[in-house]
């Protein structure tokens, strides 16, 4: 599929299996996620633009690198949440953003509750990451927030993608690139991905009281 970036890497396939293991502990799942998304980020970040800036070693003056835009990663709460520090580990100077949706267990559709979005969101390179892609509908709804708050520049970063997902979001957002850990087999008839990991904010957080 145009646009979707499945990273190959032997760490990211152990830590797959990990978070598809229904015995995982809550504590193992977070920091495995985490990680995860460091993996993620790494690849997501490869066309970041830079800028030369002039150094000086201990020896002589040279020409270095810095990232050219401003980075901004926005979480899709609550799972979103888990894969921010494997984003800023590399981007410490990264700004965060937060987007608040829940699911309608009905509708299957994104019900939002919360926005914070940074205002310089309009000339960075955005960055969207939730643990799913399943039916598409947050995703398309985050970037569709963002847009109107005047962001150009997408990625879109999750640990398991849905081809149905997937397509719904290239065909209301063909300029967003997907990267993703792995591309499931398909979405079941309540919605959740197969095989998939099971609800990963509960997972990372605890089912709710």
């Amino acid at each position: 599929m145009d646009m979707l970036t499945v990273v190959d890497h032997p760490l990211l396939k152990r830590d797959l299996t990990i978070l598809r293991d229904r015995t995982t502990a809550h504590g193992l799942f977070r920091k495995t996620v985490s990680d995860a998304a460091a993996i993620l980020a790494y690849e997501a970040l490869r066309s970041i633009p830079l800028a030369e800036v002039d150094i000086h070693t201990p020896l002589e003056p040279t020409t270095g690198y810095a990232i050219a835009e401003e980075v901004i990663v926005v979480p899709i709460m609550r799972a979103g949440l888990g894969m921010v520090d494997g984003f800023v580990r590399f981007v410490p100077e990264a700004r965060v953003g937060h987007l608040g949706m829940q699911r309608d267990e009905d509708t299957h559709q994104p019900v939002d509750y919360y926005a914070n979005i940074p205002a310089s969101v309009d000339r960075a390179e955005v960055f969207v990451v939730d643990p799913m892609l399943a039916t598409g509908g947050s995703a398309i709804s985050a970037v569709t927030r963002l847009k109107e708050e005047g962001a150009e520049r997408f990625t879109f970063a999750c640990l398991v993608a849905a081809p149905e997902g997937v397509q719904a979001l290239h065909e209301a957002h063909p300029n967003v690139r997907i990267v993703a850990a792995t591309l499931d087999r398909e979405l079941d008839e309540n919605a959740f991905i197969r095989p998939g990991l099971g609800d990963a904010g509960d997972r990372i957080f605890g089912t709710p009281a």
